[in-house]
């Protein structure tokens, strides 16, 4: 038995007229995100952590942003596959642990509903589902209110 840890980072700057989906939930009264997908940048961040962790191409690669196929695509069915891609590495998913960092929107009332989300789109429990929001306290791109930024960790270990 061994256990590998992969880090991902994504950032995103807003787009009006397009949803705001964060941790695969719907952030309504909200602009969206600019992206080729959903644009959900805390799944994207997760997904980069879990193949790193396994050792495989990152999202760009997996998923690339010029094919037709991920156009407007929901990001809870691109972790989907890429813990598939993961399990049939020989790995199973321990935990994730995410940053998001936003100015706005206010992201406390939404976290248990992302937890819940990931977790079933990874094929995890919520318990093994850390996600977390911070502001950069009005510095940066995500401090100017431009975009949101995520960090996430990944364990995993071999079956």
């Amino acid at each position: 038995m061994s256990f590998r840890v992969g880090h991902g980072y994504d950032v995103h700057r807003f787009e009006e007229g397009r949803p705001l989906w964060l941790g695969g939930v719907h952030i309504k009264d909200h602009p969206g995100l600019a992206g080729h997908s959903d644009a959900d940048v805390v799944i994207h961040a997760i997904i980069d952590a879990i193949l790193g962790a396994a050792g495989l191409p990152d999202i760009g690669t997996i998923f690339p942003d010029n094919s037709d196929e991920f156009k407007d695509i929901s990001s809870s069915i691109l972790l989907s596959r890429a813990a598939s891609l993961v399990s049939e590495s020989g790995y199973k998913i321990i935990n994730i642990d995410a940053t998001i960092i936003a100015q706005t929107p206010k992201l406390a009332p939404y976290i248990a509903d992302m937890r819940e989300a990931v977790a079933s789109a990874a094929g995890i429990s919520p318990r093994d589902v850390n996600i977390k929001a911070t502001t950069e306290e009005g510095l940066g791109f995500t401090g100017a209110r431009l975009g949101i930024a995520a960090h996430a960790v990944c364990l995993i270990e071999s079956l």
